[in-house]
């Protein structure tokens, strides 16, 4: 059809709007450019100038992002962009902010070494970035970030997770609902790692009948890169890639293939990279491949023999354990285990049962160890507090056949601690500086534990005033944080809107605020302080005294009765005189942990004794003034000072769980009756309760500075980097010429070791084993060595308990005196120290001056 000249075309019609996808970028104007630098790196998220800095953008969007800077870039409007671009303070700020960074990495040009390559199953950086669950992957977050701060030649590896960890909502009925939200990466501080030519870094993974790929990421944190491996790519079957979409998801084939993901592959993806490590630190057992990997790379490179890689590998590698009971550890059938990594044995250059021993304590077990592969391929291995130290030998010592727990030199300890600039509320480090700052030194190399503890006592310079001030303006925030909280729309679709509104006008920012929140795990016996209703009611109904609690945690989706505790707890808090007293509050996060531990009043934990391997959330609240009260478990027992918080008896008086919780339950109640709640309420002519302010004081004091990432840090260098680091460079020297002596030795003494024979033993008064404290009793022993020399084998004498469960007392050595007709004699004053009846035994062991310790080779004869 044409119409004066013009040709019209009829269209087809067509009701329904077709819809064409176009992508509309945020448009971050030049001027405002060094924002997307400054948000990619995640220094900002513990520089107080630039989270506040981004806040000003827009505060509303802000905590809708959950304090994400990228996302707020995104959602920022164009309109806004063009007033911040005309605002000059605004740029003054920015540009401040942005050379603060400049200089921050500048001053990280030249780092402290060891170089430690850390790794890790996850990583607790910021709520925005999902790749962590509980307290271990916080733990790695804060070394990371105090790593960066402390100026340490660190690059740690870990995996990136499409779903993360999941969200948690509560129901009507008080279940726990988990939501598992796909992570935009556009949207979090990851950026693709690319090679010289420009193409995406990627690795590969061997696995029944395929090969898995994985492509790399990093994320700047501070001065230190986390790189992440992610297996969702289109190349690979639908199975594989769901090995990375959530933490500890799947089944436990799933689990097997996200270990070797991170451990095989994070060995190659590192050495694609063209980065290499002096020292290799396994954080938890997850990560224990990378010592087979590390050994076939070595016996590829430098023609080693698997004994020789063994010798190299060990020196440098140190295993983290985090986990008090055997059940916590990682192990795979079998069956699943052969079907994965039958092949390595191939490389490896050793059988399927001598690859097997490397994860088992006997033949006989059916399951592969990842715990006791870690322990296996590492010279040292460290618990995380000192009294995890001692239960990580008893759970390890069944590797280590005829030594007691107390023997284990190379299992020792390193108790958490919490990064300092990411967990403390901007007004009190704005008090610390001003009172502490300029004693504390700069370099982790010159910190000095004496010194950093003369420097926090600066706080009792500091008025009672000051101190009750600002403990009471980070209360009201808290308080203020939960009524925001509750707007939430998925809390209000699922709850009653009269308990909403009933609970929260009966929130006080004034009464005395107990938070407990972590993972909700049954041994944490969140339940402990309902015991006895009817006492707990008077205790948080006192009109004159009034106490509210405060719960959080998420419950793992598999934990049921984990999750039946959250639901109990939800139905206390419905009840009428408990409403607005008792709170849970939903979905866990790093953002809400920070605001807890920085507003409550009291931090309660309540853990089974012993399981409790180190905790960290007390740790960052005795950073803000929030006294702690715990059972004596993980790091309280060093952390507890008399009149700087409470504390329940360590030693269990109830073989039956029940009766000690009722135990428990009772010591609660009546120190907070007695002792807390009184010196919280009870005030001066000025209105400050000055013995809670003391108490504040002496927790700053006396508790705090032990219990910094930076003092964790220094422990690290001192107790195992730098000796390792030592060992290590001797061990390969001249082309691994100590590695192959050492791995000959062994092999000499291991041919002849089952060979050895007594000859005869000599004990002075052997016939009454009557002796006096004291006193020297010359005693003998004859040994058939076999051709091994008297240094390459000694003999000693144990003594311990002769009753259950045994306990060293004390260990003295024979000294080899003569050998004759291919017989060495040693001899032994003995003497004992201590009186009372007691069990011996004697042994003897291979002796070698370069032996890191002595279950580094763990032949063991008792005779």
């Amino acid at each position: 059809m044409e119409r004066q000249g013009v040709r019209f075309v009829k269209l087809p019609e067509n009701p329904e709007p077709t819809w064409k996808k176009i992508i509309v970028e945020s448009n971050v104007p030049e001027r405002l450019k060094p924002l997307r630098e400054i948000a990619k790196n995640l220094w900002w998220s513990w520089n107080d100038d630039a989270r506040k800095l981004f806040e000003e953008i827009d505060p509303e969007i802000w905590e809708q992002t959950a304090h994400n800077p990228i996302l707020l870039l995104e959602e920022t409007s164009f309109e806004r962009y063009d007033e911040l671009e005309a605002d000059e303070a605004f740029i003054l700020r920015m540009r401040e902010v942005e050379a603060r960074l400049h200089q921050y990495l500048k001053e990280r040009k030249e780092l402290l070494g060891p170089k430690v390559a850390y790794f890790s199953m996850e990583y607790g950086l910021h709520s925005s970035l999902k790749i962590y669950s509980g307290g271990l992957g916080i733990l790695a977050g804060d070394y990371l970030k105090e790593a960066s701060d402390s100026k340490v030649d660190m690059v740690a590896v870990g995996l990136l997770y499409r779903f993360g960890y999941f969200k948690q909502t509560i129901s009507a009925n008080g279940e726990q609902v988990a939501h598992y939200d796909a992570e935009h990466f556009t949207h979090i501080p990851v950026q693709p790692v690319m090679d010289d030519n420009g193409n995406w870094v990627t690795i590969t993974i061997e696995m029944p009948g395929r090969t898995v790929l994985a492509q790399v990421w990093v994320v700047h944190v501070g001065a230190v890169k986390l790189y992440l491996l992610d297996t969702d790519m289109e190349a690979n079957q639908e199975q594989d890639r769901f090995i990375t979409h959530h933490l500890y998801g799947g089944d436990n084939e799933n689990r097997l293939k996200q270990e070797m993901v991170l451990g095989l592959g994070g060995i190659r993806a590192l050495e694609k990279m063209g980065i290499s490590a002096e020292i290799y630190h396994i954080n938890e057992g997850h990560a224990a491949f990378i010592g087979l990997e590390r050994m076939w790379k070595l016996q590829q490179k430098a023609n080693l023999t698997f004994a020789e890689a063994k010798e190299a590998v060990r020196a440098s590698n140190l295993f983290t354990t985090h986990t008090p009971v055997p059940a916590g550890h990682d192990a795979f059938h079998d069956d699943l285990f052969r079907a994965y990594m039958e092949k390595f044995t191939d490389r490896l250059g050793i059988s399927w049962e001598e690859f097997q021993m490397l994860g088992k304590s006997h033949m006989h077990e059916d399951h592969f160890n990842m715990s006791f592969l870690a322990a296996n391929l590492s010279e040292r291995i460290n618990g995380v507090s000192r009294l995890h130290g001692r239960v990580s030998q008893e759970l390890l010592v069944e590797l280590y056949k005829g030594f007691l727990p107390e023997e284990l030199e190379n299992v020792g300890y390193v108790t958490n601690g919490v990064h300092y600039p990411t967990w403390v509320a901007p007004e009190w480090r704005r008090i610390h500086d001003k009172f502490l700052k300029e004693e504390l030194p700069e370099d982790i190399h010159d910190y000095d534990e004496d010194s950093e503890a003369r420097a926090w006592k600066n706080i009792y310079k500091v008025e009672d005033g000051v101190i009750w001030n600002t403990k009471s303006k980070l209360r009201a925030r808290l308080i203020e944080y939960i009524k925001e909280r509750f707007t939430d729309i998925h809390i209000q679709r699922n709850e009653n809107p009269k308990f909403i509104a009933e609970a929260l006008s009966k929130l006080n920012p004034n009464a005395l605020t107990i938070g407990f929140a972590r993972r909700f795990a049954t041994y944490k016996r969140a339940h402990l302080i309902f015991r006895n209703l009817d006492r707990l009611n008077k205790i948080v109904n006192n009109p004159e005294r009034p106490v509210q609690f405060i719960f959080a945690g998420k419950a793992h989706p598999a934990d049921k009765e984990g999750q039946d505790l959250i639901r109990y707890i939800m139905e206390i808090s419905k009840r009428p005189e408990f409403i607005g007293k008792i709170l849970f509050i939903q979905n866990y996060d790093m953002n809400l942990a920070k605001i807890m531990v920085q507003g409550c009043d009291v931090w309660m934990n309540t853990p089974t004794r012993p399981l409790e391997a180190s905790g960290t959330s007390g740790e960052k609240g005795v950073m803000n003034g929030t006294l702690h009260f715990s059972v004596l478990d993980g790091w309280w027992v060093e952390g507890y000072k008399k009149d700087a918080g409470w504390a329940l008896p360590e030693e269990r008086s109830f073989d039956i769980q029940d009766l000690q919780d009722e135990l428990d339950a009772e010591s609660i109640y009546s120190t907070l009756e007695n002792e807390i709640i009184p010196a919280y309420y009870y005030r001066n002519e000025k209105g400050v309760p000055v013995l809670w302010v003391d108490f504040i004081k002496n927790t700053f004091a006396e508790v705090a500075p032990y219990f910094t990432t930076r003092r964790m840090m220094r422990d690290y260098f001192d107790r195992f980097y730098i000796k390792q680091a030592d060992r290590s460079k001797d061990i390969i020297a001249e082309d691994y010429k100590h590695a192959r002596e050492m791995a000959e030795w062994k092999s000499k003494i291991s041919n002849v070791w089952n060979d050895i024979e007594l000859v005869s033993v000599q004990l002075a008064d052997g016939i009454t084993n009557s002796y006096k404290m004291g006193q020297d009793y010359p005693s003998k022993v004859v040994l058939d060595l076999k051709g091994l020399t008297p240094e390459e084998v000694g003999v000693e004498m144990i003594v311990v308990t002769s009753d259950e469960p045994v306990e060293f007392i004390q260990k003295q050595e024979f000294t080899p005196v003569k050998t004759e007709n291919g017989m060495t004699h040693y001899q032994l004053d003995l003497n004992l120290k201590q009186s009372g009846t007691f069990n011996y035994g004697l042994r003897v062991y291979p002796k070698n001056e370069n032996l890191p310790h002595r279950q580094d080779f763990r032949y063991l004869k008792w005779i």
